[in-house]
């Protein structure tokens, strides 16, 4: 049988996480969920995951300095930036740290959750 593919969900609005969270489940993944930035890190070190998607604006430690520290442990692993709003700055901050690819909370989740699914999982 094969492994799940692991994913770590990083967002502090629980309604979208939970959301987000379901559309995983219901694709066959392992979903490891954190809520804040710091909790994110710790579940990254002890999970292992596959993929993350992150949250780009949260209270704390953000979206930004989470992806700077994994990518100082990980170059490669694929990291999607997810916000509400968007913002060039933080786009272009984002890129500089090599984030995978964006989404929009807006965006059709049913297709980000194949768009993640490609980029992240391709052997």
């Amino acid at each position: 049988m094969e492994l799940k593919k692991k994913i770590l969900i990083v967002d502090d609005e629980v309604d979208f996480l939970e959301v987000i969270k379901t559309r995983f489940l219901a694709n066959n993944y392992q979903v490891i969920t954190a809520s804040t930035g710091e909790e994110a890190l710790q579940k990254f070190d002890k999970e292992n995951p596959n993929a993350l998607l992150l949250d780009i604006m949260m209270p704390g430690l953000d979206g930004l300095s989470v992806l700077e520290k994994i990518r100082s442990k990980n170059k490669h692993i694929p990291v999607f930036i997810t916000t509400a709003f968007s913002s060039e700055e933080r786009f272009r901050t984002a890129n500089k740290l090599n984030a995978t690819g964006f989404i929009l909370k807006t965006d059709n989740l049913k297709e980000q959750v194949a768009n993640i699914t490609e980029a992240a999982f391709r052997i």
